[in-house]
């Protein structure tokens, strides 16, 4: 039996300890040796709660600034960086757009909460 932690990332069961971290060779993901018994994934901790692009989890009704530039598909408007973005509602996006909104001069929309942070 090896007293090696599985990856947390992918489950491979082929870690390592170099100083004071644990290493996975098949993705190169890095976590501390103390944290190795304690750590999840952060799907593990919420299934269904939705992050933003610094891992905030998101809410019905919160404020979002947009990150990055996006273009609109089928139209010549974009979203540009530093839009503000308020009363988002959160839906299940089969194509990742999980973030329902209105944008002033836009209309409604559909975002990826990747490119989006909390206000």
């Amino acid at each position: 039996m090896s007293l090696e932690p599985k990856c947390p990332k992918c489950q491979s069961e082929y870690t390592y300890a170099d100083g004071s971290l644990w290493i996975c060779p098949s993705c190169s993901h890095e976590w501390a040796q103390q944290s190795a018994a304690t750590e999840t994934a952060p799907e593990e901790i919420q299934d269904n709660a939705i992050y933003d692009s610094n891992k905030n989890i998101l809410a019905d009704g919160d404020s979002v600034t947009v990150i990055k530039e996006l273009k609109i598909k089928g139209a010549t408007s974009v979203v540009k960086v530093g839009t503000k973005v308020k009363n988002i509602r959160l839906v299940d996006g089969h194509d990742g757009h999980n973030i329902a909104c209105k944008i002033d001069g836009i209309g409604a929309i559909n975002l990826k909460s990747e490119f989006v942070r909390k206000s």
